[in-house]
């Protein structure tokens, strides 16, 4: 195996056309006690001393004059001989990383740098790097003692017998250290790919705004248990944030470190949830030509979000069940068990135990999940908080599209502030994202449905929620019948009503909206 102090001997070397990151980089890991590490404000000189010196890990800044990031690494694949692109590159561009990986390097990082995630993924690429070193040294010295042994088989049957112990043995330990390196090329490949989705999706709206005092009592309850490992159920309407508070949980927790991973239980399949959680091997089932790692595996150390667990299929509960109670379960096509280590943080919008009273979730996971609950407050219940939402959307909004709204009207907060909101802040957020869109000067201007109707009545929506469902109701018939009913997609209905394909079908299930 790999030692701690094999991988800080690792040689290393730095390209960066300015010097102060050239300086700032070397400080930082001499400090993390790496011993080998030169460097270059020259890109054209990497090829001829990788040719010279053989590093083991290039850190590599994607833009420099002359010569990129980009064109280095094809140089280096041109050279190398051993097929491995020993490249871990360094960029602010969000769009470079992608690219980067196509490329050929092994990993990215962004700026600026992180001094925690730098020595994190230098620990795991050079673990990979030096494991894949003294596979090939195996297997010269493999060949070589083949070739010394040849000679001396036909001279007696007891050197025979002891040559062919001698290649079973290496064999044997050449076979683990091609399971041990299969094994953590997956789980980086696992991670980059769920970090390049992570980076991509918009995790609800951004942050938890508000003082209100129904918000404050979840803020208590979050600082309460975040700290602790126990499992933590958020109860709540869509829209009100769930997925934000169980970010709040885990970044205040001792698992901080280590990754969050997320499952939402409505986006998935029914028919592939079980290898999403749990994963798969290849062969396992019809079209799984793949080995792939499940979600949980995934998350062994840190933290897994069940998004609306109430959707979870019965079949699967139990196994669900087991990971809770005994941290263990098996992939799809191996009998292997696998332990972990995960804290689960569970949301619905769904009532649970009533749920399990119609026989639709299991009881003894309700109570498994149900350790501590947190209820996070519809909108309608901390209408205080809309003024400091609206500010933090619009200035969010301006940002984004180069507006500059730079005021909201009393009776523009006040008529905001009468209206329902079923679909809570981030039904709020899509109306100030329309909203700013439209408004032309620096004032906002307002000009959703709703706010028809509330001008016509004069009353507070609370005094007439039956009317705003079936404005709701009506509203979504509306949009489904304009896009023959297609959901998702650009042209799909929640893209227009401004939700998420979830949220959608959640509010058609609210109010017995099927397809006509």
């Amino acid at each position: 195996m790999i030692t701690k102090s094999d991988i800080l001997n690792a040689n290393l070397l730095i390209v960066d056309d300015q010097e102060a990151n050239v300086l700032l980089l070397e400080q930082l890991l001499g400090e993390a006690g790496y011993t080998r590490v030169t460097s270059t404000t020259n890109p054209r000189e990497v090829c001829g001393l990788h040719r010279k010196n053989h590093y083991d890990l290039i850190l590599l800044d994607l833009q420099m004059p002359g010569m990129d990031g980009f064109q280095v690494m094809e140089g280096l694949k041109t050279d190398n001989q051993d097929d491995y692109l020993p490249v871990l590159v360094i960029t602010a561009q969000p769009d470079h990383k992608l690219r980067a990986l196509q490329t050929g390097a092994k990993d990215f990082i962004s700026k600026p740098v992180d001094v925690v995630e730098l020595e994190t993924r230098l620990h795991n690429l050079l673990e990979v790097r030096l494991l894949y070193n003294k596979l090939e040294n195996s297997n010269k010295v493999m060949e070589q003692t083949v070739l010394e042994r040849t000679g001396d088989l036909f001279k007696a049957n007891v050197q025979l017998t002891q040559e062919i112990d001698e290649r079973k043995r290496a064999e044997e330990s050449l076979l683990t250290k091609c399971a041990e390196i299969k094994r953590l090329q997956l789980r980086l490949q696992a991670e980059n790919i769920y970090l390049q989705h992570e980076e991509a999706r918009n995790y609800n709206f951004g942050q938890v705004i508000g003082q209100s005092k129904a918000l404050a009592e979840v803020f208590l309850r979050v600082e309460q248990v975040a700290p602790m490992n126990a499992t933590v159920l958020l109860l709540g309407a869509t829209g009100t944030g769930k997925g934000v508070i169980a970010r709040a949980v885990h970044s205040r927790s001792t698992r901080k470190e280590q990754s969050m991973i997320t499952v939402d239980c409505t986006s998935l399949p029914a028919n592939i949830i079980e290898s999403e959680l749990f994963g798969r091997e290849k062969g396992a089932f019809t079209g799984a030509d793949t080995r792939q790692i499940g979600r949980f595996e995934l998350a062994d150390g840190g933290t897994i979000f069940l998004d609306e667990i109430g959707e979870m299929p019965l079949e699967l509960q139990a196994k669900l069940l087991r990971v809770i109670q005994d941290g263990e379960f098996e992939r799809l096509g191996n009998p292997r068990t696998i332990k972990i280590d995960v804290r689960i943080i569970a949301a619905t919008n769904r009532n649970l135990a009533e749920e399990v009273s119609k026989g639709r979730f299991r009881e003894d996971l309700f109570y498994r999940l149900n350790v501590f609950p947190i209820t996070l407050p519809p909108l309608r219940q901390r209408k205080e908080d809309i003024p400091l939402l609206v500010n933090h959307f619009v200035a969010k909004f301006n940002q984004k599209m180069g507006k500059k709204i730079e005021s909201v009207s009393k009776d523009t907060l006040d008529l905001l502030q009468e209206y329902h909101w079923p679909g809570n802040v981030r039904e709020l957020e899509s109306v100030i994202e329309r909203a700013v869109i439209i408004s032309q000067g620096t004032s906002l201007q307002v000009l959703d449905r709703f706010t028809d109707d509330l001008k016509k009545t004069g009353e507070p929506a609370g005094q007439d929620v039956q009317a705003l469902a079936e404005l709701e109701q009506n509203h979504i018939l509306q949009v489904l019948r304009k896009t023959s009913w297609r959901i998702e997609g650009e042209k799909g209905a929640a893209t227009l009503l401004g939700l998420n394909p979830s949220t959608l079908r959640a509010r058609m299930r609210k109010h017995g909206i099927s397809r006509q």
